[in-house]
């Protein structure tokens, strides 16, 4: 039964966070849904996530959507703060996790589903202001998808394309690889705290693969 309400929503969790994100407000409901406690469920989404990203990433690197000289600073930056926000995540107790989701996941699902005007073409002006919004964005998110998650991929396409001025093919290159080094980190730090509930979460990658290859597809076609 987990294995059957799992994997077609991380599915379609795949597809949706490949385009424009926000996969995880489908993905993480689902680990709870299927019966995992707050931090094994976030543990597990992000070991699905994170294979998935990396589709979705590389499909994103081959179409010449990165900025090459942000990636490697917002990479490091993100891996920061992951590591900082899934620590904070395992010292908060699981009953008042579950609280704390409860209140955040539909307040963060209405922001993000009313927030989705992403409008830029031109070719951006790199300039300090550009460099300061991806960098603390790539910490200050990264922060927030080592802790909780839904929504990350929503925040940065906004911030970069709002704040940062890039196009929406470069911030959502830049997008992918925050999102990736940040899942990456919390994962390593789940795993290493026994918080990732494997076989399920392997299973499901596949299907956050197939999820994230199509997304990607239709992005670019798009």
């Amino acid at each position: 039964m987990e294995y059957l309400i799992v994997c077609p929503l991380v599915f379609l969790a795949g597809f949706i966070d490949a385009i424009a994100g926000g996969g995880g407000l489908i993905s993480l409901p689902a680990y709870l849904l299927a019966g995992l406690p707050p931090h094994m469920a976030i543990g597990t989404n992000k070991l699905s996530s994170a294979v998935g990203t990396t589709v979705a990433t590389v499909q994103y690197a081959r179409k010449g959507f990165m900025l090459w000289r942000l990636v490697l600073p917002s990479c490091l930056l993100s891996l920061l703060g992951s590591w900082v926000g899934s620590n904070l995540t395992l010292l908060v107790p699981e009953n008042v996790f579950m609280i704390v989701m409860l209140i955040a996941l539909p307040l963060i699902a209405i922001y993000v589903f009313t927030h989705k005007t992403l409008s830029r073409d031109e070719e951006p002006e790199m300039n300090g202001r550009t460099w300061v919004v991806v960098l603390a964005s790539a910490f200050g998110i990264g922060m927030y998808d080592g802790f909780y998650g839904p929504g990350t991929g929503t925040f940065l396409m906004l911030l970069l394309t709002g704040m940062a001025h890039l196009t929406i093919r470069q911030a959502a290159g830049i997008t992918k690889v925050i999102n990736l080094s940040s899942n990456i980190m919390a994962l390593c730090v789940f795993l290493l705290n026994g918080t990732v509930l494997l076989p399920l979460g392997l299973t499901a990658a596949v299907f956050s693969v197939a999820g994230n290859y199509l997304g990607a597809r239709f992005f670019i076609r798009k």
